[in-house]
């Protein structure tokens, strides 16, 4: 059975699918809580150690490093030892790190700290888009993935105000422990009610015909990793990821100071233009998830669903570059959250695209290849922003800067569209033939 002729059951018969989907959601979001936390903490924990801004970016480095080296590794090793236990090790392993920052007492151990707790969070979108293949036919999977990648907005928003809380009542020890503890609390749920749906005895017999509604996968054969670098399938989603991923950080790790410098806006204080920017993460996660899996639902080919999905987030990104032409601060503030709202929706499609084209025994690998290959953009696009700005800032005109940086946010999801589609035109999943051929 082709994957462009799935068929389409009217309704389904249960919805412990989304139970799942639900403990993905609420990992993503103490994945980002727990993220957080060092940022908001820095203005403490300088002037308690006496770093330099030098010392605080090789801490934060030491975090991006072992995040993507870890993207890599624990995406074979879930492909490997299967989602349940792929991550337990991976909340294990970062809520642990979370905890321990709580205890060190040198520049050099918040460093280590760091890369444990990069590494550790490195698994976490590896195992949650293995698990959302599993769980969910083709023609929901978006939907899902924007369901629980709307859970990194949520953690950014909560941390600004769970950590100084925790920080003015007990300390920034208290601020890690507690922050990092809730992984654990997470950990026990997720062992209690997470099976794969074969083993799973909550699940109706009804719901798990409709989860393995697609066409079934007749070769489970591990694809060899050095191989998937031959594939064109993980070749799209490398540059899907590539050209989009540092926007994000770009919106993540920017934004506050552009407010700062453009509408001079106090950052100490709660700040609803960037509430709001932020918010549009989460609605466009579960729009563009939405979207797509309605498509599908209507007798869309999958890959058209997809590629519409695209483009639509792709149009919503493109005005941030009208920004340049006006000085109202809530006319920035509504680009720039539908650009927000643009990126999380291509995120919930880009992730999909490899579960509808790879077997499930190659998702984490793919998933964890091109989130490297995001996490190099994310490295080398900071390199370009801070030349443009240290240029514009010389000359007091940051704002240009800035405007200039819009234009490259602006074009990039579309640049990224084209080559997706040059390089599969019509989102081809590998058939018996082609995994025979890999093997």
């Amino acid at each position: 059975m082709n994957e462009n002729n799935i068929s389409h059951p009217s309704s389904s018969p249960g919805n412990y699918r989304w139970v799942v989907c639900s403990l993905l959601f609420f990992a993503t979001t103490i994945n980002y809580l727990d993220r957080q936390v060092m940022g908001l903490l820095k203005p403490v924990l300088e002037k308690n150690f006496q770093w330099t801004e030098t010392d605080y970016s090789h801490i934060v480095m030491a975090f991006t490093a072992a995040y993507a080296v870890g993207l890599l590794a624990f995406g074979r090793i879930i492909d490997r030892v299967g989602s349940r236990l792929g991550y337990t090790v991976s909340i294990t392993l970062w809520s642990l790190a979370a905890v321990l920052h709580a205890v060190v007492k040198s520049t050099f151990g918040f460093g280590f700290m760091r890369a444990l707790l990069g590494l550790g969070e490195s698994g976490n979108y590896p195992a949650a888009n293995r698990t959302v293949a599993e769980w969910f036919p083709k023609k929901e999977r978006a939907l899902a993935v924007g369901f629980f990648d709307s859970g990194a907005n949520i953690g950014a928003l909560v941390a600004p105000v769970l950590v100084p809380w925790i920080l003015g009542t007990y300390g920034w020890q208290t601020a890690f422990i507690i922050t990092g503890a809730i992984g654990f609390l997470w950990l026990i749920a997720w062992r209690f009610f997470y099976e794969v749906p074969a083993r799973q005895k909550r699940l109706t017999q009804g719901e798990k015909a409709y989860i393995q509604s697609d066409a079934p996968v007749t070769n489970t054969t591990p694809i060899p990793w050095a191989r998937l670098f031959t594939l064109k399938q993980t070749w799209a989603f490398i540059v899907g990821k590539f050209f989009t991923d540092p926007i994000w950080y770009f919106f993540a790790f920017w934004l506050p100071s552009y407010f700062s410098n453009t509408f001079h806006l106090d950052l100490k204080k709660p700040s609803l233009p960037l509430i709001l920017v932020y918010s549009g993460s989460t609605v466009g996660a579960l729009a563009g998830g939405y979207l797509s899996s309605l498509l599908i639902k209507k007798g869309w080919k999958v890959y058209k669903a997809r590629k519409v999905a695209f483009l639509v987030s792709a149009l919503a990104v493109l005005p941030i570059m009208l920004c340049r032409y006006t000085d109202n601060m809530w006319v920035v503030v509504s680009l720039i959250t539908l650009a927000v709202a643009g990126n999380a929706a291509w995120s919930a499609n880009i992730f999909t695209i490899v579960s509808d084209m790879l077997p499930t025994n190659a998702i984490s690998s793919v998933v964890g290849i091109g989130s490297t290959a995001g996490a190099i953009g994310g490295i080398l696009f900071p390199m370009f922003i801070g030349f443009v700005l240290d240029f514009y800032k010389a000359h007091n005109n940051i704002t240009a800067g800035y405007n200039i940086i819009f234009v490259f946010c602006g074009l990039s999801f579309l640049l990224a569209l084209v080559l997706i589609h040059f390089i599969t035109p019509k989102m081809q999943p590998l058939d018996d033939k082609d995994l025979v051929k890999t093997v």
